[in-house]
């Protein structure tokens, strides 16, 4: 892992982006470089976290939060995004807002072949879905490329994902342990 990741400074600063943009629902699958991001969100009484069983039911919860008056945001890793390629459709067609939060896999530093396709995939199949995409070059550029996407989102009932590389939160890997 990168030094950023162990970092909270962007962390903290995507928390404030999401208290400033009345972003009161959080759904998610939970990944190792969102961590920081919802251990803030659990701890703040005005914000409600969803652990998802998988990354589609996100879209409907952001889509059933904004029909009952609350903003929400979807943050998962790019693996999840093949998971709501159909359900996109629902925020697009309906013109509901649709926040999305992504850590990449499959890039800089990966290890695991099994992450490579989606995450590669991933910016193209959400353009195809009619998202716009953002992606930060740097930790510093996170929160106001958030706050950009919110404001995007939120004013025109449009769909927006912040692509967060694997350079900024670091790639992954599993340490084997030999047997005894």
């Amino acid at each position: 892992m990168t030094a950023e990741v162990d970092s909270p400074s962007w962390a903290t600063d995507v928390f404030r982006v999401l208290k400033n943009q009345e972003i009161r629902q959080v759904a998610t699958v939970p990944d190792g470089g969102l961590s920081r991001i919802l251990t803030l969100c659990e701890q703040d009484p005005e914000t409600s976290v969803v652990t998802l069983t998988t990354e589609e039911e996100g879209v409907a919860l952001l889509c059933g939060s904004w029909l009952g008056g609350r903003r929400a945001v979807l943050m998962m890793q790019s693996s999840g995004v093949g998971n709501c390629i159909n359900m996109l459709s629902l925020p697009l067609n309906c013109r509901i807002p649709c926040l999305m939060f992504v850590t990449m896999r499959g890039e800089w530093g990966e290890f695991n072949p099994w992450q490579v396709p989606m995450g590669q995939a991933t910016p193209a199949v959400l353009e195809r879905m009619g998202a716009h995409v953002h992606r930060p070059r740097s930790a510093d550029e996170i929160a106001p490329t958030l706050a950009a996407a919110s404001h995007q989102v939120f004013n025109t009932g449009a769909s927006a994902a912040v692509l967060v590389g694997q350079h900024i939160v670091g790639s992954k890997s599993f340490v084997s342990q030999e047997a005894p």
